[in-house]
């Protein structure tokens, strides 16, 4: 009877995949390093390019997505025959995550691994996410049961490592490196986020957190390097209001070097 039901979750997870083109992990070796702001930023950027986008947040102790995309009161509906449907953001963008099954945002989600490789596999297989041409997987930071789920349940799954430019969350992003060779998943590079900022009053650039270690890094490791993304008070003010970044700020240089980052994926994945 296991086995008959596990056989069941494997097709229904394949059926998916079968309409899902690429399958993006955004992941970091650490926290703080505006991994979900990356994530939802790139995911936008993509369907800003009139593509079928699917945003999975997998990050279920944490959930943040649905408040930076201002869709907290949202919940998943039902679509018959124990399947769901995602929660659509634009035409072209969908969201599921775990934010959409609490009671409260105050609600704690305390899961040892199996439960978590459960509901991920239930967001694969039971979620109508129709013909996508990327899905982009928000993952916690570490390298523990979520993002090994994702490469276990996810063949050909691509994978972004973000980091800051000083020299601890250098250190986790070769981690993390190494954890997406070992697992065979396709590096598409390493993002240096919080890469220096422009001071509003004199104009003058300010390295808050260094700056070039990111591309030092992805060098020292053989792995493309994808651009830096600046500091930007906009990306924190709109993130807490539920509005996404590039689309109200298209003409900021952080707008402009998510834009880059998704020209050189969408060129380096022909």
């Amino acid at each position: 009877m296991i086995q008959e039901k596990k056989t069941e979750d494997d097709k229904k997870i394949a059926e998916t995949l079968n309409n899902i083109k690429n399958r993006l992990l955004v992941f970091s070796g650490k926290g703080g390093v505006g991994k979900s702001t990356v994530a939802t930023n790139l995911a936008f950027a993509f369907s800003e390019k009139q593509l079928k986008i699917g945003l999975l947040d997998v990050d279920i102790h944490g959930p943040n997505l649905a408040k930076m995309l201002g869709v907290e009161e949202k919940r998943l509906e039902s679509a018959g025959n124990n399947r769901i449907l995602p929660v659509a953001i634009t035409k072209n963008l969908a969201l599921v995550s775990m934010a959409f099954l609490l009671q409260d945002t105050a609600t704690p989600v305390i899961w040892r691994g199996p439960l978590k490789m459960k509901v991920i596999q239930q967001f694969l297989g039971d979620v109508i996410w129709g013909n996508l041409d990327w899905l982009v997987i928000d993952s916690p930071p570490g390298t523990g049961d979520e993002p090994l789920s994702i490469a276990q349940l996810i063949p050909a799954t691509g994978a972004i490592i973000v980091t800051t430019p000083q020299e601890v969350s250098l250190l986790d992003s070769r981690k993390a490196v190494n954890f997406a060779k070992k697992l065979n998943l396709k590096i598409h590079g390493i993002i240096e986020n919080m890469s220096g900022m422009v001071c509003p009053h004199c104009g003058g650039q300010i390295n808050l957190f260094k700056k070039g270690g990111g591309e030092k890094t992805a060098g020292e490791l053989g792995v493309p390097f994808l651009g830096r993304i600046p500091i930007d008070p906009k990306i924190v003010e709109l993130g807490d209001d539920g509005k996404p970044f590039i689309i109200h700020q298209p003409e900021s240089d952080a707008s402009k070097a998510f834009a880059e980052i998704v020209d050189k994926i969408l060129h380096n994945s022909k």
